[in-house]
């Protein structure tokens, strides 16, 4: 078991956290959540014994090991699969264990004819899903993986999220998938204004506590602040009166006594909306029979062809590497067809966010320079204002993009895009560096354009909330699939799991076979279907009375203080009961929203376990 008693730790004047104290458990997968620059990182480097803590202890047992996703990649191996089972615990008996590292790494991406090859030759992306697979292999007591989905493709990830539920020991994960943290975690740990909290549980459940406290604790430190302040007005008016002179004293000890509640401090969140340029027709662009490829190699897209509409959301997924990217730099003129044609509409506006433009960022401008180069026509007030919604307010905007980190610049090139009006969005992988608030934040604003998007990411709750259309690179060919991606995975699903699913089949580890497992399959696709979507259309429904609810008190509390000022008892009395009759079902309907999440969790894990087991 790992034990951190009284942790501090403190970089100048900002407090990471202060006498933080918390066990992990064998067999505890514990999702670790917290705003950029809380500390989660900082904490996995103390736990390993890479940096220091200002005071505090961490212990384990004699001979725990812990297991880590490093940073520095050194390979000591001429193969790839050699690498990988060089991390794999000897046996006594001298078995060999070597097909278990070929099952993990055929799960993070690798053919077979990559487990030949010299790591050094691999690209960064695929170096870093090596390295991950020795970390899974060395079946350490306690494993760290800090941002494991970073360079992984929704396949790969869909198959960590397999392993991570079997994973026998204790687990501290962070990501910023937060569907991915839920599904594979028994608790929640956040990182929060210098404390830390651990439950048994999902993040919702771990959110929904903090906020009903900071409402609490909010609520008494204003109570605290009227009698407080009533106490200092008596201590005023009577001090000099005699006969007052004992009840002046207490009310003074009692001041003195009382520990007074400081104000919580605001905490920033990304909150924007993307500029929009206007568009009065329907059709925005046509791709007609592209093709594409590199000298090297063998085409990436063959005669792909569709249109995009005003409105339209559309992703593009697929195993990386096989032009996901390409596709996206193909639409924004950044590389010119090998055969075929994207023709945009006159009048198109597009706004690309790609890894290239994060690479072009000049590292000697500030971020108040950087974002007003996109559109040297705003005043410094709207630049300034720009730079707030990503999250450089103050003196932030003055910081040299050559000591941001790559969350930070990925923020400056999202203020770059919000500085100009756009009705096309072109985005890969826009959620990469940013934390599970903020990815929130980004899918609001994705939802309130009213332009296209076309989409490249990895978070499956980001493609389930926002596409209508896929994209899908898979099986060495591209294809539209006209739907979301949910009914992508029902009807046609990945071809890498059905591989999967006929591997088991065959080595006789599944009951259900050919037709009955087909008919099982369906079964409990409908099952899902019908008890998931009552469940989020009960979700849905105490979201609108609570949108309802809320939207009404304003005009209450108006008509309240009129009627306070007309000296209107009888109406000052119904309106009070009323607001407080509202406030109090507005708190209801949120912890029945907050049971209901549960529920529709617990359902999607059951039966994404079970499909699972039938190789859905």
């Amino acid at each position: 078991m790992l034990t951190v008693t009284d942790l501090s730790k403190s970089y100048g004047r900002q407090t990471l956290f202060d006498g933080v104290s918390f066990q992990v458990a064998p067999g505890e997968r514990v999702g670790v959540v917290g705003r950029n620059g809380t500390g989660k990182t900082t904490l996995f480097r103390i736990l390993l014994g890479e940096e220091a803590s200002d005071s505090g202890t961490v212990g384990v047992p004699a001979g725990y090991r812990i297991g880590y996703l490093a940073q520095q990649l050194r390979f000591d191996h001429p193969s790839v699969l050699e690498e990988a089972a060089s991390a794999l615990p000897p046996r006594e008996d001298g078995t060999d264990d070597t097909y278990r590292a070929k099952a993990v790494l055929a799960g993070l991406g690798f053919s077979e004819g990559d487990f030949s090859r010299d790591p050094a030759v691999l690209s960064g992306g695929f170096q870093v899903r090596l390295n991950l697979a020795r970390t899974l292999l060395s079946a350490p007591d306690l494993l760290l993986l800090d941002e494991p989905t970073n360079y992984l493709d929704v396949v790969s990830i869909r198959w960590l999220g397999r392993f991570l539920r079997g994973w026998r020991g204790a687990l501290l994960l962070i990501t910023h998938d937060r569907d991915f943290m839920d599904g594979v975690t028994t608790h929640t740990m956040a990182i929060h204004r210098g404390r830390v909290r651990k439950i048994s549980g999902g993040t919702e459940k771990l959110y929904a506590q903090i906020l009903q406290e900071e409402e609490i604790h909010e609520q008494t430190r204003m109570n605290d602040e009227k009698k407080r302040k009533d106490a200092e007005i008596f201590i005023a008016r009577f001090r000099a009166q005699a006969t007052k002179a004992r009840a002046v004293q207490s009310r003074i000890k009692a001041l003195a006594r009382h520990e007074r509640l400081e104000k919580l401090s605001e905490i920033r969140d990304l909150d924007f909306r993307f500029a929009e340029a206007p568009f009065t027709g329907k059709w925005m662009m046509e791709v007609r029979d592209l093709s594409f490829g590199y000298d090297a190699g063998p085409p990436l897209i063959e005669g792909l062809s569709f249109p995009v509409a005003k409105g339209d959301r559309i992703a593009v997924v697929g195993p990386n590497g096989r032009g996901k990217t390409t596709l996206l730099r193909l639409l924004a003129g950044e590389l010119p067809p090998s055969a075929g044609a994207v023709k945009p509409t006159v009048n198109l506006k597009i706004g690309y966010f790609g890894q290239t433009n994060v690479d072009r960022l000049r590292p000697e401008h500030t971020v108040e320079e950087e974002v007003r180069q996109a559109n040297p026509a705003l005043t410094r007030t709207q630049v300034r204002t720009l730079c707030g919604a990503v999250m450089f307010g103050g003196g932030a905007a003055e910081k040299r993009l050559s000591v941001l980190s790559g969350g930070e610049r990925s923020r400056v090139l999202l203020g770059k895009i919000l500085a100009t009006p756009v009705n096309l969005l072109l985005l890969d992988e826009p959620t990469n560096h940013l934390d599970q608030e903020s990815v929130d934040a980004f899918v609001e604003a994705v939802n309130a354009f009213e332009g296209a998007v076309i989409l490249v990411t990895h978070i499956e709750r980001v493609l389930s909330a926002l596409a209508s259309k896929l994209v899908v690179f898979d099986g060495g060919k591209v294809d539209v699939f006209d739907g979301g991606y949910r009914d992508f995975l029902d009807r046609v699903g990945w071809r890498a799991e059905a591989a999967e699913e006929g591997k088991a089949r065959h080595s006789g580890s599944r009951p259900a076979k050919g037709r009955d497992a087909r008919r099982e399959r369906a079964r409990i696709v409908a099952l899902r279907s019908k008890e998931i979507g009552a469940l989020r259309k009960a979700v849905e429904s105490v979201e609108a009375e609570i949108l309802l609810l809320e939207s009404r008190l304003p005009g209450e509390e108006e008509a309240l203080i009129e009627a306070s000022r007309r000296s209107d008892g009888a109406a000052v009395r119904t309106l009070k009961s009323t607001t407080f009759a509202a406030r109090m079902r507005i708190e209801g309907l949120f912890r029945e929203m907050v049971a209901l999440g549960e529920r529709l969790q617990e359902k999607e894990r059951t039966y994404a376990s079970e499909l699972e087991e039938l190789g859905g």
